[in-house]
């Protein structure tokens, strides 16, 4: 059994031409704080933004391309998470490490991507 401790962040993508206005409307008009997003990491273009203790990611997906989209969640033990999977043969996704995080990525039986993170003190 995976320990989950909280909802973490939810992944949701624009077309490249429409993240401009991604950013307004979700700063503009729907109020949401815009915070610092680790760029250099990632190949594509995004901002992230708070939701309370949660996070909303923004990112650009072209149609037809496999999915970004995703939910993160918060466990206790990693590693243990990580086992667990791969004891049942669950595909993992490695993702590039994030400063404060362990994280990865597996893929449900269904296809959608889940993320796994657990805060480094």
């Amino acid at each position: 059994m995976i320990d989950f401790i909280r909802a973490d962040h939810f992944h949701i993508c624009v077309a490249p031409e429409r993240l401009q206005e991604a950013k307004t409307f979700y700063t503009k008009i729907i109020g949401l704080q815009l915070i610092e997003r680790p760029d250099h990491l990632f190949s594509l273009a995004g901002y992230w933004f708070n939701i309370g203790d949660v996070q909303l990611h923004i990112g650009v997906e072209q149609p037809l391309a496999q999915s970004i989209r995703h939910t993160a969640f918060e466990v206790a033990d990693i590693a243990a998470a990580r086992q667990l999977l791969e004891k049942y043969n669950v595909e993992i996704v490695e993702e590039p490490q994030i400063p404060g995080r362990t994280r990865f990525a597996f893929i449900d039986p269904f296809g959608n991507r889940m993320e796994l993170l657990q805060m480094i003190d």
